[in-house]
């Protein structure tokens, strides 16, 4: 597709400071992925299927108390037990799905503390298509209702009047999907003052912001296995903070969780083999850091990508390729707010490791009921 001559513009306009990453275009127009009515229905179901097997596999996990195999320090696991005891709701998260239109979409990982890649799925391709249809004859829609199920999801969440949000310095991704969460809240009523992660305090057997005022509950764009490596870590068990994402979602962020998931449910139409050793798929693997992020250190056949994560304890998973559609390997996040499948977005790369240099395309579906 021809991208929009004012696309820069548009972008601007919107907030979208990281459209360009290093130079490069990330918000790519020159393509987008057609789907039908149907289609979606099966990555919706998909994601459906495969959130309350997770559910059912952290409850398992921490009934068991399986933070040895999921790669989670000893002294975390009782702020992992009582988050979930608690059931702590989670905000978001975001399923990494292979699926090349046929047969059932395949788990690859879930992302589950920090998934970026939000204010482009929900904002930035919603609007793109709204551009794209003005004058079309027959309908296109988008299965994109992540804005709206942001909002709503905030009041559900039993949170104070005021939330922080915090993320770390000179990152502009980070940034941006901050600022776009901290809208959602402002929306539905929330106060949220936003502070760096460094700029997080202590004081009075309380988390402080700048101002000395409580922390009583903060969203922190910041993996829980940095967060508990931080000097004030310390204070986490003592303190009356609630964090967003709770500290149970340790268990699904670790790769480690998918041995778990197919130990649980072996042969599910939606999982891939994984274990934690090699050889045991029976036949070619990828293997992954427990912690990584942003397809750094796989090996995989013909593959090995660079990364700090090479000393980790690593999983080894079938090695399901990426389908491949003129030279460009798609990944499909499928998005999850509040318990609830509500949306994808898509990013792709010219190798079959989806990495942070990867573009992000928009998607449509046709095939829409009138109402």
């Amino acid at each position: 597709m021809a991208p929009r001559p004012d696309l820069r513009e548009r972008a601007a306009r919107l907030g979208f400071a990281f459209a360009e990453i290093a130079g490069e275009p990330y918000w790519d127009e020159t393509a987008c992925y057609r789907f039908t009515s149907a289609a979606i229905d099966t990555l919706d179901d998909a994601t459906v299927e495969i959130e309350a097997r997770c559910r059912e596999a952290v409850d398992y996990a921490v009934r068991h108390g399986m933070h040895g195999p999921l790669g989670i320090p000893a002294g975390a696991w009782p702020l992992v037990e009582k988050s979930w005891e608690k059931r702590e709701p989670s905000l978001y998260g975001r399923l990494d799905l292979r699926w090349d239109g046929t047969g059932a979409p395949k788990l690859l990982e879930y992302n589950a503390d920090t998934p970026t890649a939000l204010f482009e799925a929900s904002v930035i391709q919603w609007e793109w298509l709204q551009c794209l249809s003005e004058g079309e004859p027959r309908p296109a829609d988008q299965f994109n209702s992540i804005h709206e199920a942001l909002i709503a999801a905030w009041p559900t969440m039993d949170l104070p009047a005021r939330v922080h949000f915090a993320c770390v310095r000179n990152h502009a991704e980070d940034r941006g999907t901050i600022d776009y969460l901290r809208d959602t809240a402002i929306q539905a009523g929330i106060e949220a003052p936003f502070l760096f992660m460094d700029e997080i305090g202590w004081g009075r057997g309380r988390f402080r912001d700048m101002e000395e005022r409580e922390i009583a509950a903060i969203f922190k764009l910041y993996p829980w296995d940095w967060l508990l490596a931080e000097p004030f870590a310390a204070n986490i068990a003592t303190a009356p903070t609630r964090w967003i994402e709770p500290c149970w979602r340790l268990i699904p962020a670790s790769k480690a969780f998918l041995s778990l998931l197919w130990y649980l449910f072996p042969d599910h139409p939606n999982l891939l083999p994984a274990f934690l050793e090699p050889g045991k798929t029976g036949g070619p693997e990828l293997s992954k850091p427990l912690w990584g992020r942003e397809g750094a250190n796989i090996t995989a056949p013909g593959i090995e990508t660079p990364g700090p994560y090479a000393a980790q304890p690593r999983l080894w998973q079938e090695y399901a390729e990426l389908p491949c559609f003129d030279g460009r390997y798609p990944v499909i996040g499928s998005w999850i707010i509040a318990g609830r499948a509500c949306g994808i977005g898509i990013r792709e790369d010219a190798t079959p490791i989806t990495r942070d240099s990867s573009r992000f395309v928009p998607h449509l579906f046709e095939g829409v009921t009138p109402s």
